[in-house]
């Protein structure tokens, strides 16, 4: 572990983002240049004085899951986070075909994009990143693990999953989802990570064994989505999705379909997440 080229990179990186990248009101009185240590702290769900010892080269050898927590704070781009890895002493998280982190740019319309509900995924349906707006009205969807962290595999896999949508609904988002999911595996043809999953998906799921064989391709584009919250009620949003010029990762962006649906959402966003339990909506 380079603990004196960690603190510097980190202490850097930090100086170099300005406030309203992160969503953060840049005041008169600010004297700082870029994040204050408490900002990242925030950003990045640690403890000030962990920070603190870090810029300081006090620490102990960061955690992986640390790590990853820090580089999505400071927008670090691929190659930055691949050198915080190898400064602190570890391997970056294997190349397995899924993009485990957001990409920078993206994750500066997240912040952009303020109180319209957006998330980023990655092309097999891992929630990599989410703003506040979309947390409350779809639940934390980033702390999987596993398969689980696959929109596909908890939508076929688990009962309660998705409570939220009509039940005339249900069947069109579970055939988006495998429809999805085949544009994919024809994209990637010969990747062990998709053909991986949809053989256990496969062998779990009969519903999705049966759509799986109608061989149906479609990449998410547009769409409609009803949110039956159980803070606000039902609100209706429309989807649009933007994909990375590879098609690695998307960004899915969810606006109000109706002035009743803005007022919910306007509702819900002065409420916060007093009580909301996590992962209680279909994020897909």
């Amino acid at each position: 572990m380079h603990r004196e080229q960690l603190a510097d990179f980190l202490r850097r990186r930090r100086e170099a983002i300005r406030p309203a990248e992160v969503g953060i009101a840049d005041g008169p009185r600010r004297r700082t240049a870029g994040l204050r240590r408490e900002e990242v702290a925030m950003l990045a769900g640690m403890s000030v004085d962990y920070v603190v010892r870090l810029e300081q080269g006090r620490s102990s050898q960061p955690s992986t899951q640390l790590l990853g927590a820090l580089a999505r704070a400071l927008r670090l781009s691929d190659d930055e986070r691949a050198h915080l890895f190898h400064l602190a002493g570890l391997r970056p998280p294997a190349a397995d075909g899924v993009a485990r982190f957001a990409r920078a740019g993206l994750m500066r319309l997240l912040d952009l994009l303020g109180d319209n509900p957006a998330m980023v995924l990655s092309d097999l349906g891992e929630v990599l990143a989410q703003n506040r707006a979309s947390v409350l009205l779809v639940g934390d969807h980033t702390g999987f693990s596993g398969d689980a962290r696959y929109l596909a595999y908890r939508w076929f896999t688990d009962p309660g999953y998705g409570p939220h949508l009509l039940p005339d609904e249900r069947e069109d988002h579970g055939r988006q989802l495998v429809a999805d999911l085949r544009a994919t595996a024809g994209r990637r043809s010969g990747d062990p990570v998709v053909t991986g999953l949809v053989e256990r998906l496969r062998a779990a799921s009969p519903d999705f064994r049966r759509l799986w064989a109608e061989h149906e391709v479609a990449v998410r584009r547009a769409g409609r989505k009803t949110f039956d919250h159980a803070r606000v009620g039902r609100v209706v949003m429309d989807c649009e999705t933007l994909m990375t010029p590879d098609l690695g990762q998307q960004l899915v962006v969810l606006t109000p379909a109706d002035e009743g649906s803005r007022e919910r959402l306007a509702l819900l966003l002065v409420l916060g997440v007093e009580e909301f339990p996590a992962g209680s909506a279909s994020a897909g």
